[in-house]
């Protein structure tokens, strides 16, 4: 049966590729070219005759984000056009998408299909009103009190137990260690506590950590797969595969099970301790969602809580090791001036949210790591109805506009030509404009609005 599938999925891939390489590699006079809308400013794309822009895709398929970033660049108002896709770095463009024209936008067909064996109806699978019980629930329950100490307590004992004593080892031995995993870990312990009120105990290993380790790497294979099937030139291919049970589809099937019944374990065993103040109970005493959909939104906060702290975490120490010594030494200065007013020196090394809040550098500097590598680089939405841009750029109904990120924090129009350069001080230069910039991005990112 796999041999057959493959086969079959094989042919007219290499049929339709090499129609692609033709268009791409051979020598036409009249190639097409980005031409700029009289009208509007606005930058389109020119097409190839019958496949359309998808040639530019293919090509580009190895470096997606670089290529939206050098189209964005020479664009004049922050905004191209390669129908059916519209991408945008404008501020302006992105105000209007996920604010003032919110119900225009929503997640697309294409998007939620791809996700939904692994994320099912959670929030970030979900239009309508769906999605807004849910953010209500979270945005309330992550602004209570009693959440903020239980997930600050989760942390600390997180830190304090297993992060800081794997980096001191290691800093001793003088051994190498794999921050991106270590912090992959590190978050989804942290995130399992919030959501369970269980100690999986992903980042300290051994026998005990046996099944943590079963669902974490499900977990990592599932989010992995899901998102691959946007790879596919067209919609229909991994749904064939799926059909046949075949290759990565087989894969995801099997890790998308193996989540779900991890889960379903944790939940059992959650409901057996009585009501506490873990995201699972908060949404479990609302009354308002079955088994099923519970398992769906508890999947998403997962995913968020995984992916989004370790990418952020991961690429600022890696912005720290290239970044000018003065960096590193005003943070440890900062620190070291927060560590010195502690009235109490048999402390443990894990700061307090009142002494993070004092540590005003690092916050910038975090900031500009994450302005250069946004944890979420890129999002689309579709348009439900014909729409024009503040820029000018006409939207069809049925179009996908992706809002880049990563495009928007190298943009030199919003940061100056010095935008390249890693500067936590362009945070006080530039004041408030720059913060409310960022904080479009954060918000857009996490979901339509921040919970």
């Amino acid at each position: 049966m796999d041999l057959w599938a493959v086969s079959s999925l094989l042919i007219p891939t290499i049929v339709f590729s090499a129609i692609i390489n033709y268009c791409l590699f051979s020598k036409r006079r009249h190639a097409p070219q980005k031409t700029t809308a009289a009208f509007s400013g606005t930058t389109v794309v020119k097409p190839y005759p019958i496949i359309g822009n998808l040639p530019y895709f293919v090509k580009n398929r190895d470096r997606i984000l670089d290529w939206i970033v050098e189209l964005l660049t020479g664009s004049t108002t922050g905004t191209v056009t390669v129908a059916p896709f519209i991408f945008t770095a404008d501020p302006a463009a992105v105000e209007h998408i996920s604010r003032s024209h919110f119900t225009s936008y929503q997640k697309g067909h294409t998007v939620t299909t791809s996700l939904h064996d692994f994320l099912g109806d959670g929030i970030f699978n979900n239009n309508g009103e769906n999605w807004r019980l849910q953010r209500k629930t979270a945005s309330f329950e992550f602004n209570t009190s009693s959440l903020r100490n239980f997930i600050h307590s989760a942390v600390s004992r997180e830190l304090d137990t297993r992060l800081l004593p794997l980096l001191t080892q290691s800093a001793k031995n003088g051994s190498a260690v794999d921050l991106q995993d270590a912090f992959e870990r590190f978050a989804f312990d942290n995130v399992c506590y919030l959501v369970f009120d269980a100690d999986l105990a992903i980042l300290g290993g051994g026998k005990a950590a046996e099944d943590g380790e079963i669902f974490y790497q499900a977990f990592e294979e599932a989010a992995h797969l899901s998102i691959q099937r946007w790879s596919y030139p067209f919609h229909w291919m991994w749904k064939l595969m799926r059909w046949l049970n075949a290759g990565s589809e087989r894969r995801l099937q099997a890790s998308v099970a193996q989540v779900r019944l991890s889960i379903k374990k944790l939940m059992r065993r959650r409901c057996n301790t009585g009501t506490r103040s873990d995201l699972l109970s908060k949404f479990a005493e609302s009354g308002e969602h079955s088994d099923d959909s519970l398992l769906d939104i508890l999947v998403s906060f997962i995913l968020a809580g995984r992916d989004t702290t370790p990418s952020a975490l991961t690429w600022f120490f890696w912005a720290l090791s290239s970044a000018p010594p003065n960096v590193t030494r005003l943070i440890l200065e900062e620190i070291k001036s927060v560590k010195s007013k502690r009235s109490n020196s048999g402390m443990n090394g894990v700061f307090t949210l009142e002494e993070l809040r004092g540590m005003q550098y690092l916050h910038a500097a975090l900031t500009e790591s994450m302005r250069l590598h946004t944890p979420v680089p890129m999002l689309p939405r579709e348009c439900i109805e014909d729409d024009v841009l503040p820029d000018g750029t006409v939207v069809k109904k049925g179009w996908t506009v992706m809002y880049s990120a990563f495009a928007m924090g190298r943009s030199e129009r919003v940061w100056g030509k010095d935008w390249e350069e890693f500067k936590p001080e362009r945070w006080w230069r530039m004041g408030f404009s720059s913060r409310k910039v960022l904080s479009g991005i954060r918000c857009f990112i996490l979901g339509r609005g921040c919970v």
